[in-house]
C-alpha cells in the first residue's frame, strides 16, 4: 500500500539518497491525516449549520456539565482567550450560550449553554461520534488504540499536556 507521502519520500530518496526523510513521512502523513479529518467533521457539521468549533466549544461545556469560567473553558477548548472571547460573542449572538460577570469576583467571566445550545450539542453528539469513527473506519479498534497511545506518546513529547 503506498500513499502521496511515499511519492515525496521516493522523490527525496533519487535526489539525496544519502539523507534520511524517515520523520518527513511521519510528519507529513500526520499533516496529510489531519486536514483529511478535519475535512469530514467539517461536512458533518456543514450538514446542520454549525462550524466544528462552535461544536467544540457547547461540547466543552456539555461534558463539563457545569458553567466554567473564560479561562478554564479556554484550556479545555485548547484556545486562546482571545480567539474564544470571539468565539463566545458568536455563540451568545445565536442564543446557544450566555456569559455572565461573576458575583464573587468581577474579572471572572462565566459562560453557560443556553437551553437550545444543550439541546443542539446533545443533539448533535451521536452523530459526530458516528462520523468520526466512519473516518477511523479503515482502522481496526486495535489498530486505533494503538494509534491514540502513539500520538499521545507524540503529544506529551512536543509538551502538549493535560491542563
Amino acid at each position: 500500500m503506498n500513499d502521496a507521502v511515499d511519492k515525496i519520500l521516493d522523490q527525496w530518496g533519487a535526489v539525496r539518497p544519502g539523507l534520511d526523510v524517515s520523520a518527513m513521512g511521519v510528519v507529513g502523513r500526520i499533516s496529510r491525516a489531519s486536514r483529511l479529518l478535519e475535512r469530514g467533521v467539517k461536512a458533518y457539521f456543514d450538514e446542520h449549520g454549525l462550524e466544528a468549533w462552535e461544536f467544540d466549544v457547547l461540547a466543552t461545556l456539555l461534558r463539563a456539565d457545569r458553567t466554567l469560567c473564560m479561562s478554564d473553558l479556554a484550556g479545555a477548548a485548547m484556545v486562546s482567550s482571545g480567539a474564544l472571547t470571539n468565539r463566545i460573542d458568536r455563540l451568545v449572538a445565536k442564543g446557544l450560550v450566555t456569559r455572565a460577570t461573576s458575583q464573587d469576583n468581577r474579572r471572572l467571566v462565566l459562560v453557560s449553554l443556553t437551553e437550545e445550545g444543550r439541546r443542539l450539542a446533545t443533539g448533535l453528539l451521536d452523530g459526530h461520534v458516528a462520523n468520526e469513527n466512519s473516518l477511523l473506519e479503515g482502522l481496526t479498534a486495535a489498530e486505533r488504540a494503538q494509534l491514540a497511545g502513539l500520538l499521545c506518546k507524540l503529544l506529551y513529547t512536543l509538551g502538549d499536556t493535560a491542563p
